[in-house]
């Protein structure tokens, strides 16, 4: 596929959260229909998409399905099986490719790809056995976090070990899957470039956000990130590194730590991400339609914003603060989740702090 899209065209998206839910709208806007695959039902997107194909990514025929129905195909998550990739791709586009994917499927591949480039990543030992576990923590050793190589986010499938911490038990608690061990990583801050590619290969970034997390879950996100403008510029460009190298098509989010030897890349994110919400009141052409307008083939925004911004998520009980939030004028984008938990991302809010 080398020619943009005609509006009204497709774009299939896998998975149904709140991000599908954020495509749709954007993709909506410039013209184009969006179409879900997602097991569940009464999902975020299928409330705005066009269609939804409830089906599980093990059912072949639904996925030539959806295949055939779609002009081009992206992804919300990353955490997509492989044989159902492998199927889709004989029948469709997808955007970004698979080897994005695979990279950022599996933390042990990730960074030594990124070490491959010459990016710096925290310490890792590779973790098969609680043999391999005690090995690894006598080479790393702690504080340091064990992380499931596959399927880990928001803080989940990650044990932090400490000297007193019993190894056999972090090894139960990960499942008994194969894992990284991370060395612990001094920073002053964490920050996060939202990074696009054109299917030309343009580059266009936005600022990076400074991120403050709780429990392993995002709780913040604020732009301009107090970092100096060296290091911004450092930021961006090794983001574009990282999406050259991967001849990658669409938006990603690139999490780094700040240190005073330099940036760290923590983990890269082949899909819109939580970071870059922020854009949405920020900047004119936010990371959704970004994104969209890289799988269909036009040319991308510039990244520019017009307001400083701070992104709040609204977790679990946050929910109760929503009519505030309202009444004082500020920009809230709901996901139409109707059952209220602990650590579940409801919403999130921007609130501008000024404009540049």
């Amino acid at each position: 596929m080398t020619d943009p899209l005609p509006l009204g065209s497709t774009i299939g998206i896998l998975g149904g959260g709140q991000l599908g839910r954020m495509l749709s709208v954007a993709a909506s806007r410039l013209g184009f229909k969006t179409a879900i695959f997602e097991p569940g039902g009464d999902c975020p997107a299928s409330h705005v998409a066009n269609f939804h194909l409830k089906a599980t990514y093990d059912d072949e025929k639904a996925l030539q399905n959806f295949a055939a129905s779609c002009d081009v195909i992206t992804y919300e998550f990353e955490n997509i099986p492989t044989s159902a990739l492998d199927l889709l791709d004989a029948h469709s586009t997808i955007r970004p490719g698979r080897q994005a994917l695979a990279t950022s499927q599996d933390r042990l591949v990730e960074k030594d790809f990124l070490n491959g480039l010459g990016l710096a990543t925290a310490p890792y030992v590779n973790v098969e056995t609680l043999a391999d576990l005690e090995q690894a923590v006598a080479t790393i050793g702690t504080p340091s976090i064990l992380k499931t190589r596959r399927f880990g986010y928001d803080g989940k499938g990650q044990v932090r070990l400490h000297p007193q911490s019993d190894l056999a038990q972090a090894w139960s608690d990960v499942g008994e899957s194969p894992c990284v061990l991370e060395g612990f990583v001094e920073f002053s801050c964490e920050v996060s470039v939202i990074a696009a590619r054109g299917s030309d290969g343009q580059v266009a970034c936005f600022d990076p956000g400074e991120n403050v997390h709780s429990a392993g879950i995002l709780r913040t996100t604020t732009v301009p990130a107090a970092i100096p403008a060296s290091v911004r510029m450092d930021a961006v460009l090794l983001a574009g590194q990282i999406l050259n190298a991967l001849d990658y098509v669409g938006v990603m989010g690139v999490e780094l730590f700040v240190t005073p030897e330099g940036l760290i890349v923590n983990e890269i994110a082949p899909r819109v991400h939580n970071s870059g919400h922020w854009t949405q009141n920020g900047c004119d052409i936010c990371q959704f339609e970004q994104h969209i307008r890289a799988v269909v083939g036009w040319p991308l925004g510039t990244g520019a914003r017009h307001s400083d911004m701070r992104m709040e998520n609204l977790i679990g009980d946050d929910m109760d603060r929503v009519p505030d939030l309202a009444a004082a004028g500020h920009a809230l984008h709901l996901y139409g989740k109707t059952d209220v938990k602990p650590g579940r991302k409801m919403g999130h809010v921007n609130i501008r702090l000024s404009s540049t």
